[in-house]
């Protein structure tokens, strides 16, 4: 049984730090994203007895080691949650992004909704949306607000019945628009999550995140603009304060970063232009701004000399019914 589907990676607008299970990645607590588009994954998934045994690749590249186990995971609660014979059978996953991973753009988040989304299809799962996002939140926490899309949160608990995203109402998806500003550094978010705990800013971030997750709500619903790009660009200064304060010190931000930062602040004081920018894990930049006003960001950012593209907000994970989108 094979399919294929396609999801958006996410920005995170309050993000999570740290997990309190590492194995079912359960985030200590809730998390607000917005996905962008057209920055996708296409992933397919084929459980085949044609298969020797359970095959990863992604762009190109076959997995192995914690790469491979942590997919592992996905297709084997996809598996446990699947009545379907054929999912006994060796599964061979393939996937390629449209943009760069590994430089805080949200790579895992798309790569595990997308392999979710096809899994629950070729394991013939009848589930929801939100019960998929329970699926892709083992591979990554962020992956399971991919799957609903837009803007989502996902909520934290102990358990699959809790712990799953939804979408959040909002008419702001209308006018935003998202200048990427591109800063290559490699990072790894995992080594973060593993020593957030640590940090003596984690429990001060803890205290306050859930007044910025009701803020944050009350932004979207009420179409709030800047009060919502606001809340997202403190929540990026208190995420690096945390990581930053662990036993490694993390430091993702880089010259071309704080120089973006810079940029946005003066459109923002010295222009009047409604410009907020957003970090995740990584040293690349997310100037949230209006379609009115993004021309003019982009221009504004590309003149620090980091490359620049303009995104916009993406939708759910779906399924891609043509024969022509599998990979193999």
């Amino acid at each position: 049984m094979k399919a294929t589907a396609m999801a958006h990676p996410i920005q995170g607008l309050v993000k999570y730090h740290g997990l309190r299970d590492d194995l079912e990645r359960l985030p200590y607590h809730d998390s607000i994203s917005v996905c962008t588009a057209p920055s996708h994954t296409r992933t397919t998934v084929e459980f085949s007895m044609d298969h020797d045994e359970d095959v990863y690749v992604v762009d190109g590249e076959e997995l192995d080691g914690s790469a491979f186990d942590r997919l592992e995971r996905v297709v084997e609660k996809a598996r446990g949650m699947s009545d379907a014979a054929h999912t006994v059978y060796p599964c061979r996953i393939e996937s390629e992004n449209s943009f760069p991973s590994n430089v805080g753009l949200g790579s895992s988040s798309s790569g595990f909704a997308a392999a979710a989304t096809a899994l629950a299809e070729a394991a013939e799962l009848d589930a929801s949306p939100a019960e998929v996002s329970t699926i892709a939140r083992v591979g990554s926490a962020s992956a399971a607000r991919s799957v609903t899309g837009a803007f989502s949160q996902l909520h934290d608990g102990l358990n699959d019945d809790d712990c799953r995203s939804r979408r959040i109402p909002t008419s702001l998806h209308e006018d935003l628009k998202i200048v990427v500003a591109l800063v290559p550094y490699h990072k790894n978010t995992d080594d973060a999550h593993a020593e957030a705990a640590d940090s003596h800013m984690f429990e001060a971030r803890r205290a306050h995140v859930h007044d910025q997750l009701a803020e944050m709500r009350d932004a979207l619903r009420n179409d709030e603009f800047d009060r919502t790009f606001e809340l997202a660009e403190r929540d990026s200064l208190s995420l690096a304060a945390t990581t930053m304060t662990g036993p490694a010190g993390w430091v993702y931000w880089q010259p071309a970063t704080l120089a973006v930062f810079n940029t946005v602040r003066e459109l923002r004081e010295e222009e009047d232009i409604p410009a907020y920018f957003s970090t995740d894990t990584g040293a690349s930049v997310y100037v949230n701004t209006t379609e009115e006003h993004a021309e003019t960001v982009e221009e504004a950012i590309a003149e620090t000399g980091v490359s620049t593209t303009t995104w916009s907000v993406g939708g759910p994970a779906r399924l891609l019914e043509d024969e022509d989108d599998h990979l193999f």
